[in-house]
């Protein structure tokens, strides 16, 4: 059975070297892309920049990294849904340990 090709949002755009797509967000703190990552994709530990807790493999989270990037591993970051959200009002968190 032949799968549905869903639309893209129009405010997505590929990325290179074939690591799928990102939409476009602004913010007061700028331009930037986001990819949403599933929980099936997850394999890692990563640490939340918004609440300096972990994101454990599994859990649904973005990724995101300045517009100007590429998504270059220097700039990305992982962050909770929720944290991504929140920034404006919270901004990152102090590394506490």
């Amino acid at each position: 059975m032949p799968r549905r090709n869903t639309p893209k949002p129009e405010d997505a755009r590929p990325l290179g070297g074939g690591v799928g797509w990102a939409r476009a967000e602004s913010g007061p703190d700028g331009e930037w892309l986001v990819r949403a990552i599933s929980g099936a994709q997850a394999q890692k530990t990563y640490r939340c920049p918004g609440c300096d807790h972990e994101i454990r493999p599994g859990t649904p989270h973005v990724v995101a990294w300045p517009a100007e990037d590429t998504g270059s591993v220097e700039e990305r970051r992982h962050w909770h849904q929720a944290c991504w959200e929140s920034r404006g009002r919270r901004g990152p968190t102090a590394r506490r340990w």
